[in-house]
């Protein structure tokens, strides 16, 4: 018996091991860089354990070690400097893709959420998913022909605009790519091979996610994230949780009804919001033809003139974002997609049918604002997610994709 209890001692402290491990490493991805001492403070343990596990941590190649930066003010009495805990991002990366109905954006992401590379293609016409990864694939190759030799590709983050279930690696519904029920996850593992974890996220989100982690609402416990293209979608954050609903298919805030007698949405339904708001409905009101849609950002650029069509748009987006105030009473609405660019120009309109009809105490306590991150909000939040197994477990992660990016470039 106390034999078993040695054993079970040991496999406790091994258990306690690798959470610390896995905390220390998330405190330095999330920070982009930390000193030993703020770890000890942070994590509360001595520092001796702090230096073992970043020693060990720096051994799997994740994070560096440095000298306190040069340019640091020296403190009076406080000894000597505390050695900084840096990611490494050319060691550990993933692989992020935002697939949207008119382009698909592929990023490298190292550790910290540093983007090191960045590539763009035109999304198939024929929107098979078979074609449309096959594109993917091609992309994914390239980049990791510029990794550096050894290194680690962690994980692949995938955003899609539509309903998404991640636990079982599936698009349930994305109306603008006409996908139903597809295996998005296991048809991408069987091209890069099963050790690459791979997973799935709703755009908005995953924008909602990184805006919370490191932009906008870094600061913030309550927030929404508007993605807009052809379709509208909804990332909430409430108490610093993401709210995904019994099975994760909350925040299709495009699909509320706006107008019984407007047009068709591509769900099926008449008068949705986003056909009201969405990228088709700017195009038409500034004038960008429908095959010119790539271009639409050149339309909503200062001083080309803002026409009646457009601030009605404006006034049916602060219409639409005075009930969400009313319904998540959120600090921050932050308008990412086409919406970044239109904002700005139909500013007075939107806040003004928004406080129209949100209730006076939570439209006081809404700010509408544009994205920290800029265009790069959702892909970010789809790094971030990629990054979901290294954090949760890092020397079970880094061994199972070890070789991972040669099988993958054959």
């Amino acid at each position: 018996m106390a034999d078993r209890g040695r054993r079970g001692t040991g496999t406790n402290q091994e258990a306690v091991r690798r959470h610390n491990l896995a905390t220390l490493l998330e405190h330095v991805h999330r920070s982009g860089g930390v000193s030993r001492a703020q770890l000890t403070e942070r994590m509360g343990l001595n520092r001796s354990t702090i230096a073992d596990l970043v020693r060990e941590l720096e051994d799997l190649s994740a994070v560096r070690q440095s000298a306190p930066g040069a340019g640091a003010t020296p403190r009076i009495g406080a000894g000597r400097p505390s050695i900084d805990v840096n990611p490494d991002p050319d060691s550990v990366f993933v692989i992020a893709a935002e697939l949207g109905v008119d382009t698909m954006d592929v990023a490298r992401v190292g550790m910290g959420g540093l983007p090191l590379d960045r590539m763009s293609t035109t999304t198939p016409a024929d929107p098979d998913p078979d074609l449309l990864l096959d594109s993917l694939m091609e992309l994914v190759r390239s980049m990791l022909r510029t990794a550096d030799k050894g290194s680690h590709l962690v994980g692949i983050g995938i955003a899609v605009p539509g309903v998404v279930t991640d636990s079982a690696g599936l698009v349930r519904f994305a109306p603008n790519l006409g996908w139903t029920d597809v295996a998005l996850s296991s048809m991408l593992s069987s091209r890069v091979g099963h050790r690459v974890p791979v997973h799935l996220g709703n755009d908005a989100e995953l924008g909602a996610l990184s805006e919370h982690t490191r932009g906008a609402g870094r600061h913030k416990s309550n927030l929404i994230f508007i993605s807009c293209d052809v379709g509208v979608g909804g990332g909430v954050i409430v108490g610093g949780v993401p709210m995904r609903g019994a099975s994760g298919y909350a925040g299709e805030i495009g699909h509320q009804p706006f107008n019984p007698r407007g047009h068709t949405c591509r769900c099926g339904n008449v008068g949705c919001w986003e056909v009201e708001i969405g990228s088709h409905a700017v195009a038409a009101a500034v004038g960008c033809p429908p095959d010119e849609i790539h271009r639409l950002v050149d339309f909503l650029q200062p001083g080309r003139g803002v026409t009646p069509e457009l601030r009605r748009l404006g006034r049916s987006l602060g219409l639409g974002l005075g009930g969400l105030v009313n319904v998540f009473n959120p600090e921050l609405v932050i308008l990412g997609g086409v919406l970044r660019w239109v904002f700005p120009l139909v500013h007075d309109d939107v806040l003004e049918a928004l406080y129209d009809w949100a209730l006076k105490a939570p439209a006081e306590q809404a700010q509408i604002v544009l994205p920290g991150l800029g265009g790069d909000s959702v892909i970010i939040g789809a790094a971030e997610l990629a990054f979901t197994d290294l954090l949760e477990n890092p020397v079970d992660c880094l061994q199972r994709v070890d070789g991972a990016v040669a099988a993958i470039l054959g």
